[in-house]
């Protein structure tokens, strides 16, 4: 979505004379891992369009979002030592962490130091330098964390022709309580009125480091308790699929409290967004959730983890909670807080929505990418 938003950004490519190389050998989430032999065919194809552009063109910069290891980051080295072969500036984007596991191997680490040699890389938050710091020195590094468009300008894959876009028409907005949104000193939140089914969504791939299977123990945790809540576990197929969701859902015996809805895009996506009261991203295996993201676009209290640079979205005890990984009676815990106080969730959600409006605007990330592009662009 990242790459979308900055291929079409009007700043971007008024401010630059950009060409656009899609470096994904995978058509979809779903055939990560899989399909070896189509992949090889486009990944000889992309090696070939790469070439022809450097003949061609001779890029002063090249931009690059390359994984960090594994099979990806060995693709990813072969297309970097051919752009250093023509001599233009290097700059990756990370969207994703893991160099520092695999340092310590030779391999790895020679691939590390021919890739990161003179180059200039953007990453989403400070909490993740340390990723990188053996090969990159602060200097050569940026920040810039993302942005996404607010409400009508929310995009998804459409379900129809491939590269299709559809529109998710609405507003960000969710529609707040009339209750008066206070707050509390320490720990002691108001109480609660009119108390009602609260739910609680989960959006994403169905990826176990996600968090999935810790907050289908939460729930059992909270059912356990006599908590009164509904759970919406929603996302396309993955490691898990719906199916194999379910059952796990019904052998813990939760079929009456959580639903697995599948992939939501569009505004069905939207719709769960608006009609949710907490969203929940319990991951131990992540950078920066754009979903993260969404959910302050509608005023959600957000429970997740201090993973990567959640912390830089989920302001602990401000716009949510942020509990220790893998822990599901901690996540319960706080789950059952918000549960119990919608004073506490309008608050919080009101003040996730004022973070968004200042930090995580498309426009703000936009111009952000400008000034790095240009710094380093300039650096000769």
């Amino acid at each position: 979505m990242v790459g979308g938003l900055i291929r079409d950004s009007r700043l971007i490519n008024e401010s630059f004379d950009c060409r656009y190389i899609n470096l994904g050998t995978s058509s979809s989430v779903e055939e990560i891992g899989r399909n070896p032999l189509g992949k090889l065919n486009r990944y000889l194809k992309l090696i070939w369009q790469v070439k022809k552009e450097l003949i061609s063109n001779r890029p002063e910069l090249c931009y690059m979002t390359i994984s960090s290891n594994g099979s990806g980051f060995y693709k990813d080295a072969l297309i970097v030592m051919l752009v250093r072969l023509f001599g233009a500036r290097r700059i990756y984007h990370f969207h994703n962490k893991g160099v520092s596991t695999r340092q310590d191997r030779f391999f790895d680490n020679l691939l590390y130091q021919m890739v990161f040699k003179n180059a200039d890389v953007i990453l989403l938050s400070k909490h993740l330098y340390h990723d990188i710091q053996k090969y990159v020195p602060q200097e050569r590094v940026h920040y810039c964390p993302n942005g996404i468009p607010d409400g009508k300008g929310l995009r998804a894959q459409s379900a129809g022709k491939e590269g299709e876009v559809r529109i998710a028409q609405g507003s960000g907005l969710r529609a707040q309580s009339k209750e008066i949104i206070a707050s509390a000193p320490g720990n002691q939140y108001p109480a609660p009125s009119n108390k009602q089914k609260v739910e609680l969504l989960f959006l994403s791939h169905l990826i176990i480091s996600k968090g999935l299977l810790l907050l289908i123990d939460a729930c059992a945790i909270l059912k356990d308790k006599g908590v009164d809540f509904h759970c919406t576990i929603a996302g396309g197929d993955a490691e898990m699929n719906s199916t194999e969701v379910e059952l796990v859902v019904a052998e813990k015996g939760l079929s009456s409290v959580i639903t697995v809805a599948g992939p939501k895009h569009g505004e069905k996506k939207a719709e769960l967004m608006r009609s949710a009261d907490i969203f929940v991203h319990p991951s131990y295996n992540d950078c920066l959730p754009l979903v993260l993201i969404e959910a302050m676009q509608y005023s959600l209290p957000i429970v997740s983890t201090p993973e990567g640079a959640i912390p830089d979205v989920v302001e602990d005890n401000v716009t949510g909670f942020l509990v220790p990984q893998k822990d599901a009676v901690a996540l319960a815990d706080k789950l059952e807080i918000l549960i119990e106080n919608p004073s506490l969730r309008n608050s919080m959600g009101a003040a996730g929505r004022l973070k968004y409006e200042r930090e995580f605007t498309l426009e703000r990330f936009e111009k952000r990418m400008v000034e790095i592009l240009e710094e380093v662009g300039n650096n000769k």
